[in-house]
């Protein structure tokens, strides 16, 4: 069973730049980002649920990382 999700934060060409190595590499499951207006749009496809949690997993922990760089540099 395929599975797919989405993760949508707002639009930082600092984030874009973190994620540039990370993205389209496959094993199990792989991710795309796509740069909207405003929005920035990580598309994950994994071929079951643990790669899928894996893959969300390792990308929300970088997004919490520069949340918290970002939040020191405007301190």
């Amino acid at each position: 069973m395929r599975y797919h999700a989405e993760i949508t934060a707002n639009n930082d060409k600092k984030l874009l730049k973190c994620f540039e190595t990370e993205q389209g590499k496959e094993d199990r499951s792989k991710f795309e980002i796509k740069e909207e207006a405003k929005k920035i749009k990580f598309m994950i496809e994994a071929e079951d649920s643990v790669a899928l949690r894996a893959t969300l997993n390792s990308i929300t922990k970088l997004l919490t990382v520069y949340e918290k760089i970002d939040n020191m540099s405007e301190e």
